[in-house]
């Protein structure tokens, strides 16, 4: 049976926050699975319903450096679906959001977000708030993370035989209010892949972006 490379099981103690939502047609391909891109939409908005549920300190101040996800089972348009997140550690400067996206028939994502603390006024990297801290340190058990990049190390050569790329547009709806490409949009690249690719595994899928 497949299983995530990394798992960290949702902490029985702690701060978990927790919404429902439906899969709706926007959402979804045209077989009716939701897509990745979507997914990362849904990762960024219970982040946002957390911090305000929360009363973070900062709640604008935060930028995605990358995003793992295990897709066990896809949910289908239609389908209401539960969202759990919680802190799964944190560094001095970043914290790591673990998030399970699950419904009643079976469908299952589990993803780990990096999420760093930046000063909205030089979009620097700053340290996380000490009542950031406080809130999320009981269900992280103080678990420390690296910021790292992991997208690369393993990848061949551009230059190796059989690689292949191609060019990708950037375009202005890509783009959000912290005038970054929003990380959602990188997930589109991906699913253009596998629209491509009838070969290519749709689930179960471990993608890291």
């Amino acid at each position: 049976m497949w299983q995530p490379a990394n798992p960290v099981e949702m902490p029985s103690d702690g701060r978990v926050f927790g919404t429902e939502r439906r899969v709706r047609l926007g959402d979804v391909t045209p077989k009716g699975r939701l897509r990745l891109d979507a997914t990362a939409r849904y990762l960024q908005d219970i982040a946002n319903d957390d911090a305000v549920d929360g009363a973070y300190s900062d709640i604008h101040g935060w930028v995605v450096r990358r995003t793992e996800m295990w897709v066990h089972q896809f949910p289908l348009y239609m389908t209401d679906v539960s969202v759990k997140t919680w802190c799964g550690g944190y560094g001095s400067h970043w914290a790591e959001r673990r998030t399970t996206i699950t419904s009643s028939d079976g469908a299952r994502i589990e993803s780990a977000a990096l999420w760093v603390h930046v000063d909205m006024q030089t979009m620097k990297p700053t340290p996380l708030p000490e009542d950031f801290l406080s809130m999320v340190h009981i269900a992280s058990a103080g678990r420390k993370i690296r910021s790292s990049f992991l997208i690369g190390k393993s990848l061949p050569p551009l230059d190796a035989p059989g690689a292949t790329s191609e060019a990708w547009p950037v375009r202005f709806a890509d783009m959000d209010a912290v005038g970054h490409m929003n990380n959602a949009s990188y997930w589109i690249a991906l699913e253009e892949y596998l629209s491509t690719h009838s070969d290519a595994r749709r689930a179960p899928l471990h993608a890291t972006v």
